[in-house]
């Protein structure tokens, strides 16, 4: 859930602006994709890698004039994945049409979508001064900690001042924490998750803090799930793929 107020609000990309999306004028999707490399991918020479990762690079160049991505390393993190990429788009469509030239990429024989997440921008029905971090032009932070998140049923029957009364509580944790940027997305009817979090940070230490406060809240007794927590590293694409052996 939204926990604090992010940095000031502006433009992601010439063709997504984010004013369109405060006025409900058009809706921001987001994707969460993390890969699976065959460890046969080590066994390629190292000309052959080379290529494939200055061919992969250009790939999510030429997707970056169509829509906002990010890319993280989860090499040694998680044992599903090595990698992530963030896609952050007006249509659903464009991250398939992404996700398809990924495949034909040489790497692209070599990879496997592990974990994959699916959500969109919608207004806080709690706080109208939250901005999702993703909403502005900030670059992103060293680290970035996504999971998706499920509340019970029992949450949505309350009444709703009982519920901003506790996601008052809720959010007043989160802002003792302006270091940390917060992503909340809805994935209501989208994907098997109620929403998908996202937290920038500097410091891990910083959002372990942050996860022992929140633990605390009232809100947590109607925590469904929380995870699989997922720390990624900001890193270029390039970088990435040479990490991988």
């Amino acid at each position: 859930m939204s926990v604090h107020e992010s940095a000031k609000e502006g433009p992601i990309e010439k063709n997504m602006d984010t004013r369109e999306v405060n006025a409900g004028t058009s809706t921001l999707y987001l994707n969460f994709s993390f890969y699976k490399v065959d460890p046969k991918w080590r066994w390629l020479n190292d000309i052959g890698k080379e290529e494939a990762a200055k061919e992969f690079a250009m790939l999510i160049e030429t997707a970056r004039t169509k829509m906002k991505i990010e890319t993280y390393s989860t090499v040694g993190l998680r044992k599903e994945s090595e990698f992530m990429i963030w896609m952050i788009s007006d249509t659903v469509e464009k991250m398939q049409i992404l996700t398809s030239k990924i495949y034909s990429t040489v790497i692209g024989k070599y990879i496997d979508i592990s974990e994959l997440y699916l959500s969109a921008a919608r207004h806080s029905a709690y706080s109208n001064i939250v901005t999702p971090a993703f909403m502005t032009d900030n670059k992103p932070m060293k680290y970035n900690v996504v999971y998706p998140f499920i509340k019970s049923r029992e949450w949505y029957l309350l009444p709703f001042e009982e519920r901003k009364k506790m996601m008052d509580e809720h959010i007043a944790v989160g802002r003792k924490f302006p270091q940390i940027r917060l992503n909340t997305s809805y994935s209501f009817g989208l994907s098997d998750q109620d929403f998908m979090l996202a937290f920038e940070t500097e410091n891990l230490k910083d959002f372990q803090d942050l996860i022992v406060k929140l633990r605390e809240t009232q809100v947590s007794r109607y925590v469904v799930k929380d995870t699989p927590m997922m720390v990624c590293v900001y890193k270029g694409i390039e970088a990435i793929i040479k990490s991988l052996g």
